[in-house]
């Protein structure tokens, strides 16, 4: 049986081409964050892996490329908002980058090898018509979608150089009807026929699909090109508008402190659970030990340089005297400490502080294993 995969095929138009290829016969890989709804595919015609593209896990897409009776790589994750400029954190300008334009080019080359064959081997990728002409208000999405169409158009030239009929195929459209990337929930009855012509497409090992084109984007595209300001203030004002702008908040800021003294396995796992429930993370390093008690063996800018040298972790600060305080300094969302601090007199002050700031505070169980407590005892042995 002949296999597909499909990156974010758990929903959307993703899992819309997952169900028209499973008809066909197609054994579907489905990775993706979420499991696929219940009921849409077969039990026996398709396969799940959690897959996080702000995780970019190479093992696991070199494994997949491996296999010979895989013939089918469609990516459709992707995401973005409607949004000004100015109300992008810089947490979130690097999610959009990295999910639809670095992870999606990395999963391109894991399988490179496969589309550069002379054996037919169809790839597809989710672009956007924002990849192709200026979209204000969305400036984000469309530099993500903007880089990624320009690697398809790309190496798609290089493809034809080598001597192979794969080919790419960048599939652009503009918003369109039945998918939660939209908001709404999914309806693939309201995506049947997209997803018979991006399948007609690919099986033809074209290169561009957008569309609608002739009915609506032709003439959309050579507005732009005429007068590109021109249309980008029409763009942008339609939006506004029609009410499509949402520039609320969208990044959950998370913030702990601590010395991270000696730092081990223990630390690490703070920071990785703390992250899973963050967009941003900031990390305040205490001066030294002294509030605890414990004489600190390495200086505090050289732990700053240690923690922010953990991928989970985005900044690194002096802490402050109290974890309020640092509130005020970063507004963040969520308060990460210890569950033998629930309780404590402070941290009931802390609790009736951030009741009416939107804040919570996450206490985290302690696990057992190493600790900078069992490290210091070994340490004080050994001297002694």
């Amino acid at each position: 049986m002949k296999k597909a995969i499909i990156i974010g095929g758990s929903n959307g138009i993703g899992l819309a081409l997952g169900k028209k290829l499973a008809d066909r016969g197609y054994y579907i890989e489905i990775c993706d964050k979420s499991c696929p709804e219940a009921g849409i595919l077969k039990p026996d015609y398709h396969h799940y892996r959690y897959c996080n593209l702000l995780d970019f896990d190479e093992e696991l897409f070199s494994h997949l490329a491996l296999d010979t009776t895989v013939d089918i790589l469609i990516i459709t994750a992707g995401f973005g908002r409607i949004a000004d400029f100015q109300f992008h954190h810089l947490a979130e300008i690097d999610q959009i980058l990295t999910v639809d334009t670095i992870s999606t080019i990395k999963i391109i080359k894991c399988f490179y090898e496969r589309i550069r064959s002379s054996l037919p081997f169809y790839t597809g990728i989710m672009g956007s018509i924002s990849g192709w002409i200026s979209t204000p208000a969305a400036s984000v999405y469309a530099a993500a979608k903007a880089g990624v169409v320009r690697f398809m158009e790309s190496v798609n030239i290089e493809l034809e150089v080598a001597g192979t009929s794969n080919r790419i195929l960048d599939v652009s459209p503009a918003s369109f009807q039945g998918s939660s990337f939209y908001g709404g929930k999914n309806d693939l009855a309201m995506m049947d026929s997209l997803a018979d012509e991006i399948l007609q497409h690919l099986f033809r090992s074209d290169t561009l699909f957008i569309p609608q084109y002739e009915e609506t984007f032709k003439a959309v595209i050579q507005r732009y090109h005429e007068n590109p300001r021109e249309y980008g203030i029409y763009s942008y004002n339609y939006k506004k508008n029609s009410g499509r702008l949402d520039n609320s908040k969208h990044i959950k800021i998370g913030y702990l402190s601590g010395t991270f003294d000696l730092f081990h396995v223990g630390h690490l796992n703070l920071l990785y659970r703390a992250k899973q429930q963050c967009d941003y993370l900031i990390v305040g390093v205490h001066r030294d030990g002294k509030w605890k008690g414990k004489k600190t063996f390495i200086p505090q800018e050289e732990r700053k340089a240690i923690v922010s040298a953990c991928k989970y972790v985005d900044k690194v600060v002096d802490s402050c005297y109290e974890d309020s305080d640092a509130w005020e300094l970063w507004h963040y969302d969520k308060l990460f400490v210890g569950s033998d601090y629930k309780g404590s007199e402070r941290f009931k002050r802390y609790e009736e502080y951030f009741e009416d700031k939107k804040v919570e505070i996450v206490y985290f169980p302690y696990t057992q294993g190493t600790s900078s407590s069992e490290i210091r005892r070994v340490i004080d042995e050994y001297i002694n």
